[in-house]
C-alpha cells in the first residue's frame, strides 16, 4: 500500500529522485535544458532552493532546500508570477485583477492570490507542476502521447548540517561519473556542479548554501572545498573487484569508493544525518513506521560514514559497483 511521504517540520532538505516511465527514449541535450529552465522557473516561483542537480538520460536527481514560509506581497506574488506565466497569460490575470477590483470584487482578488501562494514552500507543490509541465512541452515537441514520468517521486530527508548535506551533494554531482559518462564532473554540462562551474551566480549560491548555511562564501573558497570532496581520492573509477569483495566479506569502504558506487541508502533510506536528527524525523512520522520500532535510526553498513544514519536497514544491496544511481 501507498504511504505518505516523509517530511519534517520547519526549514528542510530533501534528495529527490524522479525517472521516466519504462520504454520512453533518453533524455536528449535539448530536453534536459529545457528541464533545466523549468526547474529554475518554478523554483523561483516556489520559493525553494535547489542547491544541485544531475540531470541524466533517464532520471533526475535534485537536492531541494524547502524554507520556512515567509509573507508574500502582491508586488513579490507577481515577481514570481513571471517566472512560470507567459506574458500574454500573466497580463491577462492581472487585467482580472484589476476589473474584480474596479468592481468591488476584492475578495476574489484575495482568494486566488491565496491559492497562488499555496503552492510556495512545499515540495510536492515544486515537484507536481514542474514535472506536469515538462511532460506537456515534450510530448508536443516528440509528437507522443502518454505518461513520461513514473507515477511518485522519491524523496530523502536530509539533515541540513554540513556531513549529510555535502554527502549528498557530491553522490549527486557524481552521477554522470558513476554512469560512465565522464571522468570528471566537471565535464558533464546538465549538473549543478557543471553550471557552478560556468558562471551561474545561482548555482554557485545553491552549492556555497551545501558548505556554509548562510551561502556567503567567496565561490573560489566554495570551489576548492566542494571539489575536494567530490575527487578527493582522485579521478580512478571504483575498484568494482575490491568492492564486492569488501561487500562480500562485510567489510568497509572509504568515502570516496562509496561516493563513486551506487549507494540505496540516498534514495531509499528515507531519511540521512546524525542519530538524532534521524529519530526526530522517525518521531515526527511515526505513522509511517512499524509500531516496534523503539529508535529511528539505523547505522549504514559498509563503509566510513562519518557518524551518518538512516531511517532504515536497507538488506538488498544497500551498496553496488554498478553505474547509474
Amino acid at each position: 500500500m501507498r504511504t505518505g511521504r516523509v517530511r519534517i517540520e520547519g526549514p528542510a532538505c530533501y534528495h529527490v529522485i524522479t525517472r521516466l516511465v519504462a520504454g520512453t527514449p533518453r533524455l536528449p541535450a535539448g530536453e534536459k535544458e529545457a528541464f533545466r529552465r523549468l526547474m529554475r522557473a518554478y523554483e523561483t516561483f516556489c520559493g525553494v532552493r535547489v542547491l544541485t542537480y544531475a540531470l541524466m538520460g533517464t532520471h533526475v536527481h535534485l537536492l531541494v532546500e524547502v524554507p520556512a514560509p515567509e509573507p508574500v506581497g502582491e508586488a513579490e506574488l507577481v515577481r514570481r508570477m513571471r517566472a512560470i506565466y507567459p506574458g500574454r497569460e500573466l497580463r491577462l490575470r492581472l487585467a482580472q485583477w484589476a476589473q474584480w477590483r474596479a468592481s468591488g470584487r476584492e475578495e476574489d482578488v484575495r482568494a486566488e492570490q491565496a491559492r497562488l501562494r499555496a503552492r510556495m514552500y512545499d515540495l510536492s507543490a515544486f515537484m507536481k507542476p514542474l514535472k506536469q509541465r515538462f511532460s506537456q512541452g515534450y510530448n508536443r515537441r516528440m509528437g507522443r502521447r502518454g505518461t513520461l514520468w513514473e507515477d511518485r517521486f522519491k524523496s530523502l530527508v536530509v539533515e541540513r548540517g554540513k556531513d549529510a548535506l555535502c554527502t549528498v551533494a557530491a553522490y549527486i554531482d557524481l552521477n554522470p561519473v558513476r554512469a560512465g559518462l565522464a571522468q570528471d564532473p566537471k565535464a558533464y554540462r546538465w549538473s549543478g556542479y557543471a553550471e557552478a562551474l560556468g558562471g551561474s551566480a545561482r548555482a554557485r549560491e545553491g552549492l556555497a548554501r551545501v558548505l556554509w548555511p548562510d551561502g556567503a562564501a567567496a565561490w573560489s573558497r566554495v570551489q576548492a572545498a566542494y571539489r575536494r570532496m567530490l575527487l578527493g581520492s582522485g579521478e580512478a573509477p571504483v575498484d568494482a573487484a575490491r568492492v564486492a569483495r569488501v561487500l562480500r566479506e562485510g567489510g568497509r569502504l572509504s568515502r570516496a569508493e562509496l561516493l563513486r558506487c551506487r549507494v540505496r541508502y540516498f534514495s531509499d533510506g528515507v531519511a540521512l544525518g546524525s542519530r538524532a536528527f534521524v529519530n526526530a524525523v522517525v518521531a515526527q512520522n511515526r505513522r509511517h513506521f512499524g509500531p516496534g520500532r523503539t529508535e529511528g535510526a539505523r547505522a549504514l553498513r559498509y563503509g566510513d560514514w562519518g557518524g551518518l544514519f538512516g531511517a532504515r536497514d536497507l538488506r538488498l544491496a544497500p551498496i553496488q559497483a554498478s553505474p547509474g544511481g
